[in-house]
């Protein structure tokens, strides 16, 4: 295959990385209005925002599975028409429920484009140091993908309704699938992997209860469901967990985890994921409901995010060619860790330069692992194998998004409803709340309500930051050992150009 072509097959494939990652985070800045359109309340919400990531986390080892099967251009293909199908869908929802569902199978078509981008890149690019820069470049796009989405949302709302959020993926698909076809080569396993519907089952059943359980403590009331949710969900993990290492081709092989590098990446893509989303998710429900900015100014304000991790998983790749790659994504976890902390200084008139700063620097840090440990997962174990790595890479990055968004979510509505003695349940049902009271009411619950979400977001910056701190330690600590020698029959893939 000619340079060229593989260059611009990789730009068709950059196509469903920044959307897929964008879809995970765009309706930050939807929420409040298309809550008050559809009537949706805290539940939903919470619902209508992790639907689409829990799918993604979900499923998205099964579609690599899958694709190893039929072939993975032809998966990406039917992903992104039904891609665009149910972004449609989404944008004319009548009522919560049926944007939950739509948001759910959104997931499900958003986890057959993570894992075949990644592994067709293998295919595309057979030098490694072009495969690096591809990459590079991918990863640039997917992270950058999931801070720019907010932004974009922010210029939508500004003069389209809600549901602008979701057309916007259309017309990329469409592209996708006229020029996926001609650019891109179709790769498949010789002896792929049973799909394992039990595998399926179980995962999909942990994965639920779990977030289940954490969502529950969002909400407050008696413990007793939250915690025989998280129980069950523990169980039902541990039972497949031990499928996996009994079964000769699992679904999520799980000797990979026996490489101390590569399980030190894949914790590190989870920690890094939690708090970059939990963060993003605190910053511009802040700028909006605390600080008062409009969807559009709160955009713009947000961008720093976008551009820091650009920024970072650009200078990824150099940094690395200067370093040892390992030192690399340590040295930019601290880094990110010290945007965490500038996060807990922000108060008063000197909020917003800190907020801003904070973000960019928590972000930029975050890019080399992005680069770089995307290249370690798959580098850290024979080609052959890409496809197994690609999707438990793809597995940390949205689970580790969605766990932020259910976690650091749960803590900052915690203590919200702490300072606020629980009399108010979210920020901005105080806004609202503040507009139907007499003025002096409405203005003293407004000022509560801002001082204690305030709180929240210090103390999400704190946590961030001593969850990028410990994935630094993770990364130096999990030096390379022997690694395990590759088993003896291992599934050789063919590539067939079009």
């Amino acid at each position: 295959m000619r340079v060229n072509r593989a260059w611009l097959g990789l730009a068709v494939l950059l196509l469903p990385a920044l959307l897929v990652a964008m879809d995970m985070t765009a309706l930050l800045l939807a929420l409040p209005r298309l809550s008050a359109d559809l009537g949706a309340g805290n539940v939903a919400q919470l619902w209508i925002s992790d639907a689409y990531g829990l799918t993604v986390a979900g499923l998205v080892i099964t579609m690599g599975t899958l694709g190893d099967r039929i072939g993975r251009r032809r998966l990406l293909l039917i992903g992104a028409g039904a891609f665009a199908v149910l972004s449609v869908a989404g944008a004319f929802a009548v009522d919560p429920l049926m944007l939950i569902v739509v948001r759910a199978l959104l997931g499900v078509a958003g986890a057959t484009l993570a894992p075949s981008t990644l592994a067709l890149i293998t295919t595309l690019f057979r030098d490694e140091r072009q495969r690096g820069q591809a990459i590079a470049i991918w990863a640039t796009c997917q992270f950058a993908g999931g801070a720019i989405g907010p932004v974009l949302a922010g210029f939508l709302l500004q003069y389209f309704w809600w549901g602008s959020v979701f057309l916007v993926a259309v017309p990329a698909m469409v592209l996708l699938l006229v020029a996926g076809p001609v650019l891109l080569p179709e790769s498949r396993g010789d002896r792929p992997g049973r799909l394992d519907p039990a595998g399926v089952g179980t995962s999909l059943a942990a994965v639920l209860l779990m977030f289940y359980g954490v969502k529950q403590l969002a909400v407050g009331g008696a413990p007793v469901v939250p915690a025989v949710s998280l129980a069950a969900g523990v169980a039902v993990g541990a039972l497949f967990v031990r499928r996996q290492l009994r079964l000769e081709t699992p679904l999520l092989d799980l000797r990979l985890l026996r490489s101390r590098p590569f399980t030190a990446v894949i914790a590190a893509l989870v920690l890094a994921g939690i708090a970059m989303a939990g963060t993003g998710l605190l910053v511009t429900q802040y700028l909006q409901s605390v600080l008062g900015y409009s969807p559009v100014e709160s955009a713009v304000l947000f961008a720093p995010m976008g551009l820091g991790v650009a920024a970072g998983t650009m200078a990824g790749p150099a940094l690395g060619r200067r370093m040892e790659q390992r030192t690399a994504i340590a040295g930019g976890l601290a880094v990110s860790a010290l945007g965490g902390l500038l996060l807990t200084g922000a108060h008063g008139a000197g909020a917003l330069p800190l907020v801003m700063t904070g973000i960019a620097v928590l972000a930029t840090g975050a890019g080399p692992l992005f680069a770089l440990g995307t290249g370690l997962v798959i580098g850290a174990v024979p080609p052959e194998r890409a496809g197994s790595a690609a999707s438990m890479s793809e597995t940390g990055n949205y689970f580790g998004g969605t766990l932020g968004f259910a976690l650091l979510g749960t803590v900052s509505a915690a203590v919200y409803r702490h300072r606020m003695h629980g009399t108010s349940d979210s920020v901005a049902g105080a806004v609202a709340a503040s507009r139907r009271l007499p003025a002096g009411q409405g203005a003293a619950l407004l000022h509560d309500a801002r001082a204690a979400y305030t709180v929240s977001l210090h103390v999400t910056g704190g946590v961030a930051a001593a969850v990028f701190a410990t994935a630094a330690v993770l990364v130096l600590t999990l030096r390379p050992a022997v690694e395990p020698s590759a088993p003896a029959a291992l599934p050789a893939y063919e590539t067939t150009g079009r």
